[in-house]
């Protein structure tokens, strides 16, 4: 059955509002999820706070614009002690506090800050210093000068990573990582306990802040007046309605009658010879579990690959030279690159699922070279 072009022009002109508005939305929520504890991606907290309340620790969402436990119209009498609030930012400035916010620390109460914008340093950007619990894996090359009137939680040699400041009766907990312990860092047990650490010591409970990634319960969505579209309508310009009409009364003209031009015959597509060939081989080999083939044919590329990224020509050399020249251009562990070209050096059947490990390393050392 042929589609008429008018169900066509309207299929187009959904697709392209789709399109535009998934264009113009993905990179705010991406921003807004990110050191959610709602959020699975491997900058979300996800994990860390599952791990947090299999443990057994009094933690819940905030979801209000106010503190915990004040209110708007609240004075500093009445605000409560010994909570803490772990916010997980961007970056964030480091004198970014408001006057309620110190009010509040200054009774008594801890706020735990990640993702504090420092100056970058000469330090290596993946390190594992040593706390506490254990070690950290920490990415980042931002450190904090070390302050006289500031303890220090978490350093190395160039500087403070995790340090806190006194304020009155309570305390602000600064760290220049967002992603202290992120999903990312599932298999780092040293990180996820420094930061229960963190937030635990002195707090009758703690709290994640979750107004920040755009997460509000129903009584702060009443109290900003979006609770009904009526509501919304009642404070949108006039100007922003009529676009909204008229894009609509666009839509409906072109699914009704309009025809925008003759009928065009459509051509036959091209077959690309070389990718059928491709998938072809692929078929084969996959029936055949020749996976030694495709781990020798693809090594010897991707090493030549990096032979070239690393200046190294495109002659191949052997595996302790380009190992070496991998350490002292990358900074990287020796393990990372060896691990990948020795299994394609046993010339051994393996399973799919090793395969798949085994280009997932490639493309982290690509990735990292």
């Amino acid at each position: 059955m042929k589609l008429t072009q008018r169900y066509l022009w309207l299929a187009a002109l959904t697709v392209a509002v789709i399109i535009l508005l998934t264009l113009m939305a993905a990179p705010l929520a991406t921003k807004l999820s990110s050191g959610s504890t709602y959020s699975r991606a491997p900058d979300g907290y996800g994990a860390w706070y599952a791990f947090m309340a299999k443990r057994g620790t009094p933690i819940e969402r905030w979801q209000k614009p106010d503190l915990p436990g004040v209110k708007s119209q609240a004075s500093q009498s009445k605000i409560p002690n010994s909570m803490t609030l772990l916010r997980v930012h961007n970056q964030l400035d480091y004198d970014s506090l408001y006057y309620r916010e110190r009010e509040w620390v200054e009774a008594g109460n801890k706020l735990v800050m990640l993702g504090v914008r420092q100056p970058v340093t000469e330090a290596n950007f993946s390190t594992v210093p040593e706390s506490q619990t254990g070690k950290v894996k920490i990415e980042t090359r931002r450190r904090r000068q070390f302050q006289a009137k500031e303890e220090i939680r978490l350093a190395d040699r160039f500087g403070a990573i995790v340090w806190e400041q006194k304020l009155g009766k309570g305390k602000v907990i600064y760290a220049t990582t967002p992603h202290l312990a992120a999903n990312a860092y599932q298999d780092e047990p040293g990180n996820y306990k420094f930061l229960a650490q963190l937030v635990s010591e002195g707090s009758k409970s703690i709290f994640v802040d979750e107004y920040i990634h755009g997460y509000k319960d129903k009584e702060a969505i009443v109290a900003e007046g979006k609770d009904s579209w009526i509501t919304y309508l009642a404070k949108t310009p006039l100007v922003s309605i009529f676009v909204q009409a008229g894009v609509i009364l666009l839509v409906l003209v072109l699914a009704n009658n309009r025809r925008l031009g003759q009928p065009v015959t459509l051509a036959s597509p091209t077959v690309d010879n070389s990718e059928a060939y491709i998938q072809a081989l692929a078929g084969v080999l996959q029936k055949a579990n020749s996976s030694e083939f495709v781990v020798e044919a693809i090594g010897k590329e991707e090493q030549i690959q990096l032979q070239k990224a690393l200046g190294l020509g495109t002659t191949p050399i052997d595996r302790e030279t380009l190992i070496n020249a991998w350490v002292q251009q990358t900074g990287r562990p020796a393990a990372e690159l060896q691990q990948v070209l020795e299994l394609q050096s046993t010339k051994r059947r393996i399973s799919e699922q090793e395969l798949l490990s085994w280009l997932g390393k490639w493309q982290r050392v690509n990735q990292l070279r």
